[in-house]
């Protein structure tokens, strides 16, 4: 601690749980936007990850409430929010869109994976035929009219789940962005910050697990899937690194009575974390060298270790700024002339082992699923969408 802090502000609330919680739905909603980026415009350059963005996404939607829920002091009294429903509370709005996105995720992801069920389900004995047999919930034509039918579902799904996913995680940033209260959370720009990084995040998740996965089964890796994703990896970044600047340049032209103490906070209190891993590590990093990628003569597996690198390199930055979103807003004083202090504990129900354990059980659920299912081998084709799709109006691609 420093400076004058209040009697009640010597230890903080929400601690490396609530900081874990915005960055695993991040993940979430920008996983689902490259399945649907594939599904809806028909970017067949995704194809290689749509499969795999999409058991990403529900990996750790299945996940991303355990946080919040190992967090309460009472937490069986989370099925409260359902059991006795109050619409207009912004806290208990998250169990709602939850519940929503999570149905819409299923149904999407059972119809995407369903011819592949029915033809595990005919082909193998056993405890494994019988499991096949129970995901296809009996339905076992997948005939060329049943398989159109289920690509226009899909579709529909698709194009429901993409604001379904902004309205996901934009949310989170509407949470902290409404405490008025708070000097450096109290922005109309938070949410759209919290949606464009957590684009990002899932972008640069599905590089590292694509890249990591196809070396670990020795298969041979599309350069092309992976500029793809570098080129929107980019641009979104591009429009994160903007907003986040335009977001404290707003603050520094008021100059409330408050910037004297945010100027000491992203100095001095989270300087490290701020300028240092957010936004040199995690930000102008990799733009300058994916950037670097795309202009120089290199060979394609060169540029895809670069890529490799910037996306890892981006993952622990979006972190950095969920952690210096959260943490730093309760490092401000209500005096606005101290700071409060805060380390996570190794252990306990809120420490780093609790959480890193949280963060490692996505990747279990995906393997689980990689095992049953084999994401990499696309069966689903987008339906009815042009085959040079969406993406070649923005970028032309090297095939």
């Amino acid at each position: 601690m420093s400076g004058f802090v209040y009697p009640n502000e010597a230890s903080i609330e929400w601690d490396l749980l609530i900081v874990l919680y915005p960055y695993i739905t991040g993940l979430v909603a920008g996983a689902f936007i490259v399945s649907s980026l594939y599904h809806v415009f028909g970017l067949n350059s995704l194809k290689p990850v749509a499969r795999l963005s999409l058991i990403t996404a529900l990996a750790f939607l299945l996940v991303c409430p355990l946080p919040l829920i190992i967090h309460l002091a009472r937490p069986e009294r989370a099925l409260e929010m359902f059991l006795r429903p109050n619409l207009i509370s912004a806290m208990a709005g998250f169990g709602y869109i939850w519940f929503i996105y999570l149905t819409l995720l299923l149904v999407e992801t059972w119809l995407v994976f369903r011819p592949d069920i029915v033809r595990y389900a005919k082909s193998n004995e056993g405890v494994k035929q019988k499991i096949y047999s129970l995901l296809s919930l009996g339905i076992l034509d997948i005939s060329e009219e049943s398989q159109s039918i289920d690509n226009k579902v899909i579709k529909v799904l698709a194009m429901i789940g993409i604001p379904a996913a902004c309205l996901l995680h934009g949310y989170v940033g509407f949470i902290f962005g409404a405490v008025k209260s708070n000097a450096w959370w109290s922005t109309s720009l938070m949410p759209i910050i919290f949606l464009t990084s957590a684009i990002v995040s899932g972008i640069a998740l599905l590089i590292v697990l694509y890249v990591v996965s196809t070396k670990i089964r020795k298969a041979t890796l599309d350069h092309g899937c992976v500029h793809s994703l570098a080129l929107w990896l980019g641009g979104f970044i591009t429009l994160a690194l903007a907003l986040e600047g335009l977001e404290v340049l707003t603050m520094l032209y008021e100059s409330e009575e408050s910037w004297g103490l945010i100027q000491q906070l992203i100095t001095k209190e989270i300087g490290l974390s701020y300028f240092g891993i957010q936004f040199i590590l995690g930000t102008i990093l990799p733009i300058l060298v994916m950037g670097t990628a795309e202009i120089v003569n290199l060979n394609e597996r060169t540029k895809t270790i670069m890529r490799f690198t910037s996306a890892v390199f981006i993952l622990v930055g979006v972190f950095a700024m969920r952690w210096n979103v959260v943490i730093g807003g309760q490092l401000l004083s209500k005096s606005l002339r101290g700071f409060t202090s805060y380390f996570p504990p190794l252990t306990g129900e809120t420490g780093i082992l609790v959480a890193g354990a949280i963060f490692l059980l996505p990747f279990v659920i995906i393997f689980l699923i990689s095992y049953l299912f084999q994401p990499w081998q696309a069966e689903v084709q987008p339906s009815g969408v042009n085959k040079i799709g969406l993406q070649t109006r923005f970028f032309r691609e090297t095939q």
